[in-house]
């Protein structure tokens, strides 16, 4: 929920009355009459010139007066209309206030809940640097080279643009922009426009002269050389000298600031990395100029020119931050916001709180990077060999393999097809397809190419995951890892990718049940069974092994993730139950089809929307939306608006408590087991497995009273999968992630791990009133959000029940060593 601070809305506001629209509607009828009447005076003078012309008795002279005075009156309306449209297009320009703030610009910063920075949202990668820590032979190359006469003309250069206006007529197309003008439209190429039309130079020029009266002229070089880009995302010259050469802007010498001025004619044609020899001549030229401007001596030209680049190029990588994904997740929404209430994120410095904790995200990033990397190498060893045979139960055994074997080679020679499929879908094939090329000769150059088909089968075999954490008491998101790196892989697993859930979408299904009556201890055959569906047709679902014809309770069903006996319960329950219990717990944006196999998780769904829905369960059935955000402050530290989550009783109790009860079962001895014998995690927790069929994806969610964390494990492309069924297993795959976060957190103490769900609350005094008034509070309705009284209400019995549970627990600890120490002494 977002609560706006009205006392600050005023702060933006203009002092000048608001124009009314009476006054606005009298302004424009009035400049409209003035236009109508110069328009009809106009075509009375140009009738009258045009029947002066076309009088044949008219003497010769007359005529040809008359011709000169209508062409004359066409040029002239000609400009007064060009004036007219120039002074239309003043307004549309940016304004000096905005001119003023861009040379400012200020980076808003995303903040994390214990105070570290997360993030910086910059309009371009780039440090600013003043005049003074830029080296004079950059300036001297700029103005010798684009603007000789910077320093005389206020932003127009009249003289060059006349001769530059002659070579056009002559064939020869040259450019007459100062480097005012080249300024404009690098600060406002959407206001000022791209492509080349009288209007882009109006409105350039327009500008251009405001630029020069907001500016000096030392601001105007300095802005201007802090804004140009330079190709791979380095904008400004201090981040252009750094990738070029290595060293900061005022340590470029006469030869590498001639380099760089020179690719401002062309960045890409010009490129010296790869085109050498252009930007070599392109740099002779600038010091050609730079001589014939004074600021060379000739006697030097000739041997500086014979001088190689010296390139020493590397990429300057954005600084991402701790949660790239979450950054980008939230940059679009604050866009938005900040459109909407006349802020800019890049240049108005705010101050952007958030629910993450840096400890957890830190725990998280290294459990993907470290869990995620073992599989990895599980995968390249398992596709390298023709075998199939399992190697080990240990990542171990195949990170040690891993440097002996060609990743993925088998699986390349036993699917041609696909990897003819790879090539066709992809871009470089796609574009020259387009362009005419024949489709044959560009798959056969494409697959003989080898940079080419080594990048794609690198990006078509590299393992992906997705972790997330939410608190289900405040929903709180605390950790959002979208992707195993961010440089590599900028698509989010956690709240873009929508992936089948598997087994993981299990507990919905029985917590349906549970809502229906059904109780946990229900028992039904474990046997295969062929069901009727509503098209004619039949749906038969097996588990891995074969079924063991005994009688399950529903409980042992959910604990070990059996689809025989799911499969009964959702035929108990019906899928439409299933689904809108789904729904009411947190999976609200993807589409559920509501058919039997969605009981097996057949419905794509996001990550983000699993960790949501089990935190719903965690909290006993009251849903929390994920919350991102705390507060937005401005620069000067005022509050803009603050956020907090709505929470709304969607889910029984009673049924959210057994659901746990159920889902602790099948961590204790189900499928989720390695979570305590591998990761020795003794908590009260709880959580399910998830695998989809041909092991596609791998999925684990773990509950606990004070933190939920789902991960997704599995390839971006769904057509490769794990090769072996033992590691193509959420239960093998998924669940290292969660256990690795886990016991990391609760190692660091960023966990309460002594914390425990809900049990029986019927053995204190005033459990029931509580549970009474819980119901009244968070029921069904619209009502109940945070910021009403009876949302504080709610929150002090939330308080106070929690406080008697410790209570509770604290005594039986205190019994219990009571009675350790009567048994020592017995």
């Amino acid at each position: 929920m977002e609560r706006r601070r009205p006392d600050l809305d005023n702060d933006r506001q203009s002092s000048q009355p608001p124009l009314t629209p009476r006054s606005w509607r009298t302004r424009l009828a009035s400049g409209l009459s003035v236009l109508l009447r110069l328009a009809r005076f106009f075509w009375r003078w140009l009738a009258a010139r045009g029947a002066a012309v076309l009088d044949r008795k008219a003497p010769r002279r007359a005529r040809m007066l008359a011709l000169a005075r209508l062409v004359g009156g066409f040029a002239g309306a000609g400009i007064v209309l060009l004036a007219i449209w120039t002074l239309i297009q003043i307004p549309l320009t940016p304004g000096i206030a905005d001119l003023k703030k861009a040379k400012r610009e200020h980076p808003s910063v995303l903040v994390s809940v214990d105070g570290q920075t997360l993030a910086s949202y910059k309009r371009f990668h780039r440090e600013w640097v003043p005049l003074e820590r830029i080296s004079p032979d950059v300036v001297n190359a700029l103005v010798a080279t684009e603007d000789r006469r910077f320093y005389q003309h206020h932003g127009i250069d009249f003289h060059r643009l006349a001769g530059a206006a002659l070579r056009t007529l002559a064939g020869r197309i040259e450019g007459g922009s100062t480097i005012t003008q080249q300024l404009a439209r690098n600060l406002y190429p959407e206001e000022i426009g791209r492509k080349r039309s009288i209007n882009r130079k109006i409105r350039e020029t327009i500008t251009a002269l405001k630029i020069e009266h907001a500016y000096t002229k030392r601001e105007i070089l300095e802005t201007y050389l802090n804004t140009v880009p330079f190709l791979y995302n380095a904008y400004g010259i201090e981040m252009a000298a750094r990738t070029y050469f290595d060293k900061p802007a005022a340590k470029l010498t006469l030869l590498e600031s001639a380099t760089l001025i020179g690719m401002l004619k062309g960045a890409s044609y010009y490129n010296p990395v790869f085109n050498p020899e252009r930007s070599r001549s392109r740099r002779n030229v600038v010091l050609a100029q730079m001589s014939k401007a004074g600021k060379l001596a000739p006697n030097r030209l000739a041997a500086l020119q014979a001088q190689p680049l010296g390139l020493d190029f590397e990429r300057q990588l954005e600084a991402r931050g701790p949660a790239p994904h979450f950054a980008e997740f939230l940059r679009r929404w604050l866009i938005d916001w900040a459109d909407r209430h006349d802020y800019n994120i890049y240049a108005d410095g705010l101050k952007i709180y958030t629910t993450i904790d840096s400890r957890l995200q830190a725990a998280a990033n290294a459990a993907v990077k470290r869990q995620a990397d073992a599989l990895q190498a599980v995968a390249d060893v398992e596709w390298a060999q023709p075998g199939q045979s399992l190697l080990s139960t240990s990542t171990a055994a195949y990170a040690a393999m891993r440097p002996r074997v060609t990743p993925f080679a088998h699986f390349w020679r036993a699917h041609p097809e696909l990897l003819d499929a790879f090539v066709r879908e992809s871009s470089a094939y796609r574009n020259a397809v387009a362009g005419g090329a024949d489709a044959s000769a560009t798959l056969a150059r494409l697959k003989s190419d080898t940079d080419f088909l080594a990048k794609l089968k690198s990006d078509k075999t590299r393992l992906e995951a997705g972790m997330v954490a939410i608190d289900p008491d405040s929903g709180d998101v605390k950790a959002w890892v979208g992707s195993r790196d961010f440089d590599l892989d900028q698509y989010d697993h956690v709240a873009r990718a929508q992936r089948q859930p598997g087994s993981t979408f299990k507990p919905f299904v029985y917590g349906a049940a549970l809502e229906a009556g059904i109780p946990p201890d229900r028992k039904y055959p474990d046997r295969v069974k062929e069901y009727r569906l509503p098209d004619g047709g039949t749906w038969q679902p097996r588990d891995i092994g074969p079924a063991s014809g005994r009688m399950m309770s529903m409980a042992e069903g959910l604990a070990q993730s059996k689809n025989t006996i799911t499969a009964q319960v959702m035929e108990a329950v019906g899928p439409a139950k299933a689904a809108d219990f789904a729904r009411r717990a947190g999976v609200r944006q993807s589409r559920l089809e509501a058919v039997p196999a969605l009981a097996l998780g057949t419905s794509p769904v996001t990550l983000l929307e699993m960790a949501s829905s089990y935190a719903t369960i965690a909290a006993g059935g009251i849903y929390r939306a994920p919350l991102m955000l705390t507060r937005i402050e401005d620069a000067q530290g005022r509050v803009l608006v603050e956020f907090s989550s709505r929470s709304r009783r969607e889910l029984p109790r009673g049924a959210s408590e057994e659901l746990i009860a159920m889902l602790r079962g099948a961590i204790d001895h189900g499928t989720g087991q390695a979570i305590r014998s591998s990761f020795g995690i003794r908590a009260d927790v709880a959580g399910k497995t998830g695998t989809t069929q041909d092991n596609t994806d791998g999925w684990f969610m773990l509950m606990h009273p004070r933190l939920v964390t789902g991960s997704w494990v599995g390839f971006d492309d769904a057509r490769v999968t794990m090769r072996s069924d033992y590691w193509g297993q959420g239960s093998h795959n998924a669940l290292l992630l969660v256990g690795d976060f886990f016991r990391g957190a609760a190692n660091r103490r960023l966990i309460d791990v002594a914390a425990r769900f809900p049990g029986e609350r019927a053995s204190w005094f005033g459990a029931g009133l509580l549970d009474w008034l819980d119901r009244m509070l968070h029921g069904h309705g619209d009502g109940g959000g945070h910021g009403t009284p009876l949302d504080a209400l709610a929150d002090g019995i939330r308080t106070v029940r929690e406080s008697i549970e410790r209570v509770q627990r604290e005594w039986e600890a205190l019994q219990r060593l009571l009675d350790r120490i009567r048994g020592v002494f017995s």
